[in-house]
């Protein structure tokens, strides 16, 4: 008896190998066609170039999803793009641009309490219902203590919001309204793709915008998607950010002149792969990698330019895998572990095939700078340098009690200070 059921057992398991390649439609669920929507131009579906515009197509998408495809043009954004889950957002290429609109902001007049959605400003002139707001005031200025949403309804001089405020905000402690918001915003949502076309944050006549609540692209509490070929220019805040995420990937996408970091995965963010991309001229870092940004892939992107690090981590952003990037002309550090205590240290990262030079462009610093204490820290078949311009001062800075660093294999020239400097 046992004998024949593993007979039967085995020819199971041949006859699902011979058919599992066979794709069976149209027996239980009827087959649908791929929807398309398509925005800007006369001979889109929808034919306008606004944020709104776009959203009806986002909207329109049946349940199981869809692609909303942009033509070129120009697309003026007073609020994000809401995607959803299981959709495409792609465009034609850098004819397709999206816009922010100008900033605008106020203060407030009544205090704006944790759970309020309505704020009593000064000046109402430059809203309108639609429009992204962020909210906050001086004690709580950043990250998780700014507000954000979209504005309901004005009567008056008070504005009607969509979201909870997230804390109290003080009208005597220079509390504040703006517009400011993100370019495509993805929230609580899987299975999203965003390709091929431009996010212009109009920097120069735009609100800040808080790294933690948007940026260019702004990923939150969502999982697989895939952000390809977009190139975020001149954003008044940080270019790509995502937080509280899954299986998220960056890829051949160009992230410049952003007032804040290039690239920022953080907030608990495993499994990233940022693959292929060039993050320059931002204000701070090409990519600062926050809290718990682990088990993820960094390779063949370009960091340059920038205004502080190339690549900045630090608080258990562990087992990452660094590999065949130029990392070069940055302000300071070329690549920064930055303080923390041992329990919280970006244990088990690798670095390999690495171009790291000239670092240390308004400072001088070094190719990498070690300042935390990360256990397993591989340094590996690097090429470290100084070609000359004085400004990258040593390859490797070890800080006192550095736990030992796998050092093997690199190339490292031209440091006034000597390749690996170790704290005594």
């Amino acid at each position: 008896m046992k004998k024949l059921l593993f007979v039967l057992f085995v020819l199971s398991g041949v006859a699902n190998a011979q058919y599992e390649d066979f794709k069976i439609d149209a027996l239980i669920n009827p087959k649908l066609k791929a929807v398309v929507i398509t925005v800007g131009g006369e001979q889109a579906d929808i034919q306008g170039f606004t944020n709104r515009d776009i959203q009806l197509a986002v909207n329109a998408l049946p349940a199981e999803g869809g692609t909303v495809k942009l033509n070129e043009g120009v697309f003026q954004l007073k609020d994000a793009v809401h995607l959803r889950s299981n959709m495409k957002l792609t465009g034609s290429g850098p004819g397709t641009i999206l816009k922010r609109a100008e900033g605008f902001n106020s203060k407030l007049i009544d205090d704006a309490d944790i759970g309020e959605l309505k704020l009593m400003v000064e000046d109402a002139s430059g809203f309108e219902p639609g429009m992204s707001v962020q909210i906050w005031d001086e004690p709580q200025s950043g990250c998780w203590n700014v507000s954000s949403g979209s504005i309901t309804d004005i009567i008056e001089n008070v504005l009607y919001i969509n979201s909870y405020l997230v804390r109290d905000y003080r009208a005597d402690k220079g509390g504040w309204v703006s517009n400011a918001g993100s370019g495509v915003l993805i929230k609580e949502a899987e299975n999203v793709i965003v390709s091929n076309f431009v996010i212009d944050g109009n920097k120069e006549h735009h609100e800040p915008v808080d790294g933690c609540n948007g940026g260019g692209v702004a990923i939150f509490k969502s999982k697989n998607v895939v952000i390809d070929n977009i190139h975020v220019k001149d954003f008044k805040g940080e270019g790509i950010t995502w937080q509280i995420t899954e299986n998220v990937t960056v890829q051949n996408c160009e992230i410049e002149g952003s007032a804040n970091m290039g690239l920022h995965p953080g907030t608990g963010s495993p499994k990233s792969r940022i693959l292929n991309n060039n993050s320059h001229h931002n204000s701070v870092d090409g990519m600062y990698i926050c809290w718990r940004a682990h088990h993820s892939i960094v390779k063949g992107n370009q960091f340059h330019h920038n205004g502080r690090y190339g690549i900045c981590t630090g608080h258990k952003d562990s087992d990452v895998i660094f590999d065949d990037n130029h990392i070069f002309e940055n302000g300071s550090d070329g690549v920064n572990l930055r303080y923390e205590n041992s329990r919280n240290s970006p244990h088990r990262n690798t670095f390999i095939n690495n171009v790291i030079e000239n670092n240390g462009q308004k400072e001088a610093s070094y190719g990498f700078a070690v300042y935390s204490t990360p256990e397993d820290l591989i340094i590996k078949n690097n090429t470290i340098r100084d070609t000359g311009k004085g400004t990258q001062k040593a390859g490797i800075f070890l800080q006192k009690g550095t736990p030992k660093v796998e050092i093997e294999g690199n190339k490292m020239s031209g440091h006034e200070k000597g390749n690996v400097i170790e704290e005594k």
